[in-house]
């Protein structure tokens, strides 16, 4: 049994408008998941040196336009706070990655077959 024109038609374009989205959704993530992975970077260059500096060391930290003085305990826990903060996230956007990669391929994949068949 055949399936008519104007529904094959109409299935074609709501998978091509999944794969369009699921494609777009893909490059925001990507992008997304590199400013996570540059930003942990930057927090385990920022830990390494601070960890080579002797424990007296006055350690200052960045607030709007000026540096307030922070011990070296307080900015190691909050460098260790957000590395983990970011590590939850980068692995929710790589399993948000995995999923939209998934779906972009079974909608190409529906979209090669309709047109395979051609609605048969």
């Amino acid at each position: 049994m055949a399936i008519p024109n104007a529904a094959l038609q109409k299935l074609l374009q709501e998978v091509e408008s999944q794969a369009l989205l699921a494609q777009q959704q893909i490059n925001v993530v990507k992008s997304q998941l590199s400013a996570k992975q540059r930003e942990a970077r930057l927090i385990q260059l920022t830990t390494k040196e601070i960890g080579q500096l002797p424990q007296t060391t006055q350690v200052f930290e960045g607030v709007g336009k000026m540096f307030v003085a922070s011990p070296k305990s307080t900015v190691n826990k909050r460098l260790s706070d957000e590395t983990s903060s970011l590590k939850g996230e980068i692995t929710g956007l790589e399993k948000r990655l995995h999923y939209l990669e998934t779906t972009h391929k079974n909608s190409r994949e529906h979209i090669n077959k309709i047109l395979q068949t051609g609605g048969r």
